[in-house]
């Protein structure tokens, strides 16, 4: 399983971005998207998603 950003709830800081250990987060178009296929939800790296610990905006790196 992955995580995925809600696009209407992003603000487009880019804290993600820079916290993904696995490179998983890009900014694509016009909003930051999590590929599932390198998303380990940071399960051998920390203890919680760094994506969602980072983000300003509650609930918006969440489990696709």
């Amino acid at each position: 399983m992955a995580f995925k950003i809600i696009a209407s709830q992003c603000t487009q800081c880019g804290a993600c971005e820079f916290e993904c250990p696995s490179v998983a987060i890009k900014f694509k178009g016009e909003r930051y998207v999590i590929d599932p296929d390198k998303c380990t939800e940071c399960k051998e790296a920390f203890d919680t998603q760094q994506c969602a610990s980072v983000c300003p905006v509650p609930k918006t790196c969440v489990p696709a």
